[in-house]
């Protein structure tokens, strides 16, 4: 098959699968060559869900090695090796494709992508908010940033930079996404989201069955309405890569305790805190900056 019918026709399979609501999300999927984002090929790849078996990120993930370099190959809802030696992933898709569909992303939107890898998602961020957007990606692993500049250079509206994303100051996006699972979103992130956008938010706790690198949580949607009043709630649980330098290990300790309450208390949160409070008024997850609430939103 024709490689740009098979991206039309890949990214059409996510559309109906996923039941992605934005045009220009499909059409950036059909645009981007993911190929061009993963390295040379033959390419390691896993197909399910891996972080829920085995006893670390290497164990149960029953990898495979693609037959050649064709880059049909990476056109499937697969996760593929960005660095097989670290277990290092360009992750699902199908999961991926949700988070950004979930951003109501359009063109000339103003976007701060935390975690780039290699920056193929970056890359399909910027197809969806066009040359009139603006894209900044942090990527913290060295070698992965250096990737990222170079893939993401045909891109000029793309700033693609070296570092962990605290050092975000002074400029308003309208979606965020954190790709890199984390305890309590930064006060940086919180002041960056401009009024009526939208964050996608992983917090996890790690778990010694995953490994130290990878954690287990909830994926939130933040939508702010003023600096103190934020909407929050639960899109979907995930297992994914600890965010390195932005954790706080003891809070996240009390994460995986909120977390065993179990789906029905998830689905009542309903705003993340940044006023001062009791923090037993209905506080699902209380961290120093902000908590996870389950009271409403306060009348403005």
């Amino acid at each position: 098959m024709d490689l740009t019918l098979r991206r039309r026709y890949f990214a059409e399979e996510l559309e109906a699968i996923c039941r992605l609501r934005s045009p220009h999300l499909v059409n950036a999927f059909a645009t981007v060559p993911r190929e061009q984002y993963l390295g040379p090929g033959p390419w390691t790849v896993l197909a399910d869900s891996p972080y829920l078996q085995g006893a670390g990120p290497a164990a149960g993930l029953g990898l495979r090695v693609t037959p050649d370099a064709d880059p049909g190959r990476v056109y499937h809802n697969i996760a593929v090796a960005i660095d097989p030696a670290r277990q290092l992933f360009n992750g699902q898709p199908g999961t991926l494709a949700v988070w950004i569909d979930t951003l109501d992303l359009a063109p000339g939107a103003r976007v701060l992508h935390i975690g780039s890898g290699l920056g193929y998602y970056t890359a399909v961020i910027a197809q969806a908010v066009g040359p009139s957007g603006r894209v900044v990606t942090y990527e913290v692993d060295e070698a992965l940033a250096a990737g990222a500049k170079r893939n993401l250079a045909p891109l000029p509206w793309v700033d693609a930079r070296h570092g962990d994303s605290s050092q975000v100051s002074g400029e308003l996006f309208d979606a965020i996404m954190v790709n890199a699972g984390v305890t309590h979103p930064l006060d940086v992130w919180l002041d960056a989201l401009a009024v009526g956008g939208r964050m996608i938010l992983p917090l996890t706790s790690t778990m010694p069955a995953l490994g130290s690198t990878l954690g287990k949580g909830l994926v939130f949607v933040l939508t702010k309405h003023d600096d103190t009043s934020i909407a929050a709630r639960v899109l979907t649980v995930v297992a994914v890569y600890s965010a390195i330098g932005l954790r706080d290990e003891e809070l996240g300790a009390t994460l995986g305790k909120a977390m065993m309450a179990g789906p029905a208390r998830w689905q009542e949160i309903k705003r993340l805190r940044r006023d001062r409070h009791d923090p037993d008024a209905g506080c699902w997850l209380h961290a120093p900056n902000c908590c996870v609430s389950t009271t409403g939103i306060r009348p403005s």
